[in-house]
């Protein structure tokens, strides 16, 4: 096996185990019953294989950008301009979707605060109809 390292190699262990090796595992005793299981192990295989390499390539790289920028002051001011900039281009646009969006949420807010007053007073009503039935019940007792 390569160098492994970290999440790496614990997702290979588990995979070696998965795949029946060494153990007599839930996916051996599938593998040898029909294959159907062998298919669903290769499954499982891909997808921790790929959150394996996406979580070993995402620490270094977001180590050596954070490192970049702190040895960069300049970088970091082009980037706050040039930010700038799209914002003063684009304010307009920025200020509409911001507006919506504050509308849409209070909107939201308001069908929510009409949907719980309809529940409280369905729950006012249902409590009514049992305390009527209770007096009922104790008036013919």
């Amino acid at each position: 096996m390569a160098h492994v390292h970290g999440a790496a190699a614990k997702m290979a262990a588990d995979h070696h185990a998965a795949m029946g090796h060494g153990t007599t595992g839930m996916a051996s005793m599938m593998g040898h019953a029909g294959g159907s299981g062998h298919a669903m192990a290769k499954i499982t295989q891909h997808a921790g294989t790929a959150a394996g390499v996406a979580v070993a390539s995402s620490t270094p790289v977001r180590k050596g950008f954070m490192s970049i920028l702190t040895r960069h002051p300049l970088l970091v001011f082009g980037l706050g301009v040039a930010a700038g900039y799209y914002a003063h281009k684009y304010r307009k646009e920025i200020i509409e979707s911001a507006t919506l969006v504050t509308e849409k949420g209070k909107d939201f807010v308001l069908n929510q605060k009409e949907n719980l007053e309809d529940l409280v007073a369905e729950c006012k009503e249902c409590a009514d109809d049992e305390a009527s039935e209770k007096g009922k019940a104790k008036g013919k007792a």
